[in-house]
């Protein structure tokens, strides 16, 4: 039987483990639709198929959708085209600004602030954020680079109209970067350790209380698919421990994906602790705070209620 909405829903961790020795119904489903990015747990999940074992015996297929970045992924997911994903920060307050009840967070990866910063050349005469004044930088809009942009430069008594802002993704803002069309970049990883040790760091996320990354899912699969939601996190649950154990095959593996050196990878995942968690008061207080700035700095339409994404246990 399906388990009850208040008990399915539950955001615990405890609600992560499934037993299989009795059957449960999934409901007319028999394809569950996760979007990825080439970096991150879901690529790892999608490569190591455990999801796709754990699924076999129901019936259910998995179809994976890649995406360049988080906003593309949860504009998607709030059409009805996904039913699960992964990304920063920020896209999730611009998703629910947009689509206020189309989707939930379910789950976070441990927050990683070094895994994205502020970067210069290191022949730049920009050595400080307040330096940024009347320069170009170049970020991904309604990315977590973007809040740590503006967290920066409002940390410095600047706003983002003292600035020139380039919105371009990574595969067109790291030529912008190196050809310098653009004086600076703000950037997660693995661009962020792509772009070499010739530049120089004026802020990390760890700066402004940034890197956290979101498993969310569509709200009407979360309220009809309880049960399928929690055999999904529990498949994370056990691919986040395969990736913490043996950080050197997960590089080789995100290597390949990603086509980047092994090397520039292996840097990365370092910083990262793997690890499913279940979304908490603390976590949602610095959402809150993400998009109360972004509101009140003229950039998000609509204020957001970011408890309004959370369904409670």
């Amino acid at each position: 039987m399906i388990p009850s909405r208040r008990s399915a829903l539950s955001l615990g961790l405890a609600g992560l483990v499934l037993s299989f020795s009795s059957r449960v119904t999934y409901g007319a489903d028999s394809i569950v639709r996760i979007g990825y990015q080439k970096y991150g747990s879901l690529i790892l999940l999608k490569q190591k198929g455990i999801l796709e074992a754990a699924l076999a015996p129901e019936g259910i297929a998995v179809q994976w959708a890649q995406f360049p970045a988080g906003p593309p992924m949860l504009q998607a997911m709030a059409s009805g085209a996904l039913d699960f994903g992964q990304t920063g920060d920020l896209p999730p307050v611009f998703a629910q600004a947009s689509t206020p009840d189309a989707l939930v967070y379910v789950g976070h990866e441990p927050q990683v602030g070094s895994s994205e910063a502020i970067i210069v050349p290191s022949g730049s005469p920009i050595r400080a954020v307040g330096d940024l004044r009347g320069r170009k930088i170049a970020v991904t809009r309604g990315s977590d680079a973007h809040w740590l942009l503006l967290a920066a430069l409002l940390k410095n008594g600047l706003s983002l109209r003292d600035v020139s802002v380039s919105y371009l993704l990574p595969a067109a803002a790291r030529p912008a970067f190196e050809t310098g069309v653009v004086d600076a970049w703000s950037i997660w990883d693995p661009f962020l350790s792509a772009a070499g040790r010739d530049v120089r760091v004026l802020m990390t996320g760890a700066d402004v209380g940034g890197g956290t990354e979101f498993f969310l899912a569509r709200r009407a699969f979360v309220e009809g698919q309880g049960a399928l939601l929690n055999v999904i996190r529990d498949a994370l649950a056990r691919c986040d421990a395969w990736a913490q154990a043996n950080k050197p095959e997960v590089a080789r593996i995100l290597a390949g994906t990603t086509g980047l050196d092994p090397a520039v990878v292996a840097r990365s995942v370092a910083k990262v602790t793997y690890g499913i968690q279940p979304v908490g008061p603390d976590t949602m207080a610095r959402q809150q705070f993400i998009a109360d700035t972004f509101h009140k700095a003229g950039l998000l339409p609509v204020a957001v209620d970011v408890r309004k994404a959370v369904l409670s246990p």
